[in-house]
């Protein structure tokens, strides 16, 4: 193990969450490598400067993370995250600094680039009288949503309309970042109308029960959607970041 990852400050709250990002950098950016041993509990209090029950907290969510393998008896053994690592390591890895972030973005919004218009495929085979109903009162009645949660309510009855549990997981996974992110590309106003329109185009497409259609209206939205917040990013990060 590098020396220097257990050298660094850590503050006095939330502990655990410190020493987690701590690990859970040194893992992903390989300065433990797979199969490494770490520490003994008590080892790691002492460079840490913490008590066992904090290092143990903190072994405990890397284990469920599949970052790390705890064999009682024995010590915490690194496990390869690129075999091991599920949806939750993103949201962590996500929150560690801006290069992990912005990338992790970039990765998502290329995944349902590629995800979404299938999505929307089977929505238009699988809807039912009631997703459309729920659609048409979402898109042309509500009018006391904000525009990212109408987007997000939107996506949210395409996947339930597509009859694919693993589309709900995924989106719900990715709308936590929406929540948090969403600005990024509807902070502007052009960007705010064309998703209105998208709107309306998806739910046609999908009330005619038309799949092709629904995913090339899906896969127009994805990738203008990708390489305008792709764009915002690289826009930021040369001005010094986005804060």
């Amino acid at each position: 193990m590098a020396a220097h990852i257990l050298s660094r400050p850590i503050s006095k709250t939330r502990l655990h969450e410190e020493i987690e990002n701590i690990l859970i950098a040194g893992i992903t950016r390989g300065e433990m490598a797979p199969g490494e041993k770490l520490p003994t509990e008590r080892e790691l209090a002492g460079r840490l400067n913490v008590n066992r029950s904090t290092i143990r907290e903190a072994l405990s969510k890397l284990e469920s993370l599949d970052l790390v393998e705890i064999r009682h008896g024995d010590g915490a053994y690194v496990r390869n995250y690129l075999e091991s690592g599920s949806l939750e390591l993103i949201r962590a890895l996500v929150h560690l600094d801006r290069d992990n972030r912005d990338d992790i973005i970039r990765a998502l919004l290329e995944f349902r680039t590629v995800t979404a218009p299938e999505m929307a495929g089977r929505a238009a085979l699988n809807r039912t009288e009631e997703h459309l109903r729920q659609l048409e009162e979402t898109i042309y009645a509500d009018a006391g949503m904000t525009i990212v949660e109408k987007d997000i309510r939107v996506h949210h009855i395409i996947a339930l309309a597509s009859n694919n549990i693993l589309y709900l997981v995924l989106l719900n996974f990715f709308n936590k970042f929406m929540h948090e992110y969403g600005y990024l590309y509807f902070e502007d106003e052009e960007n705010r109308r064309r998703s209105l329109k998208f709107h309306e185009d998806m739910y046609r497409a999908i009330k005619a029960g038309n799949p092709g259609k629904s995913r090339r209206v899906m896969r127009e939205v994805m990738q203008y959607s990708q390489d305008v917040v792709v764009g915002t990013l690289l826009g930021k990060a040369g001005q010094g970041g986005m804060g």
